[in-house]
């Protein structure tokens, strides 16, 4: 089982070297002179600062992790925000400086962003799951005009079954629930196939991907949404049920809610209820597997204590089995 040991490969991770002065410098280089000002926001992932700039507003820069996405990957990412943005659709699209919004400086790869206030969406308010969904349907009426080619699906492939293998090949869960991890995973990924065979074929497209209240941001004109990193393709529920909670029958109003304004935009299939559970246990899975990959970068083990111990692999064990069980019960409405 991996320890917490951060001697090594872990103290020499790319982002070791992107120092303060290192992102003032690659600002630089775009023609962005910073005034100083420094503020690092609550990303892993990626990096991202508020940089205060001379004789102008603070930005956002947002420094790739290395390796992660390729350069083409990244720029259709900006490519569907700059499409969505020019629609009007309140997103946050990657700034054009000298003609591009994908940058790189001493081995670094970053785009800038102009800074976004607001603050968390009530999403205990209908008007406001209402005019939420709104705008879903918009993103999602532009992400089916065309298709991603260099950005991968939301499947059981790339979330399920690819995450599973690289978590029992490199010795993440301890050797005493090896046997019990390993049952409940193949259950879970067989009930994942079940959601799947019920909804049957359902359309695709390019969507938000990461579309939780954390990536909505409110303010008196409405939402705005930020953080496209995750977009790729995938069903459209993928974008609505991340904002449901609570006990079934107030996960069915709040549906409901964002279904009222959503279906002003897109039409919505309603067989892609029978995936709701699916994606759920995909986001579990895959969840696990992107802390067990960081886990080299230093920053992971000090925000994540909790990750890879006994209790945390207990607890996924049982979740998954409380996911096998929701994936046989009916949908949150007759389809």
């Amino acid at each position: 089982m991996h320890t917490d040991d951060l001697s090594g490969a872990r103290a020499h991770h790319p982002f070791s070297d992107l120092s303060p002065d290192c992102v003032l410098d690659a600002l630089d280089s775009v023609g962005l002179r910073g005034d100083g000002r420094l503020l690092a926001l609550n990303s892993y992932e990626n990096r991202v600062y508020q940089v205060g700039i001379e004789d102008g507003a603070p930005l956002v820069a947002k420094f790739y992790r290395p390796a992660r996405w390729s350069d083409a990957a990244i720029l259709e990412e900006h490519a569907f925000t700059a499409e969505l943005a020019e629609r009007e659709i309140p997103v946050v699209p990657a700034l054009a400086l000298d003609g591009a919004t994908l940058h790189h400086y001493q081995g670094f790869r970053f785009a800038v962003f102009a800074r976004h206030g607001g603050r968390a969406p009530e999403l205990g308010d209908p008007a406001v799951l209402e005019w939420t969904g709104r705008f879903i349907g918009r993103i999602h009426a532009v992400g089916a005009l065309q298709p991603y080619t260099e950005r991968p699906s939301l499947d059981i492939d790339t979330f399920g079954i690819e995450p599973r293998d690289y978590l029992l090949a490199n010795g993440f869960i301890p050797p005493e629930l090896l046997a019990a991890y390993t049952s409940v995973i193949d259950q879970a990924l067989d009930g994942v196939r079940r959601c799947y065979e019920r909804a049957g074929t359902v359309a695709r497209l390019r969507l938000h991907g990461d579309c939780h209240g954390g990536n909505v941001l409110w303010t008196d004109a409405g939402p705005h949404f930020v953080d496209f990193d995750d977009s790729r393709m995938g069903p459209a529920v993928q974008d609505l049920w991340m904002m449901l909670s609570g006990e079934r029958h107030e996960q069915v109003r709040q549906l409901a809610d964002i279904l009222a304004g959503y279906e002003d935009f897109s039409e919505f299939d309603p067989r892609q209820l029978y995936l709701v559970e699916a994606l759920r246990t995909l986001r579990l899975i895959h969840y696990s597997a992107w802390l067990a990959r960081r886990w080299d970068d230093p920053a992971f083990p000090v925000a994540f204590p909790w990750f890879n111990t006994q209790r945390y692999w207990q607890d996924r064990i049982l979740e998954l089995r409380e996911q096998v069980a929701l994936m046989d019960e009916p949908p949150l409405w007759p389809v």
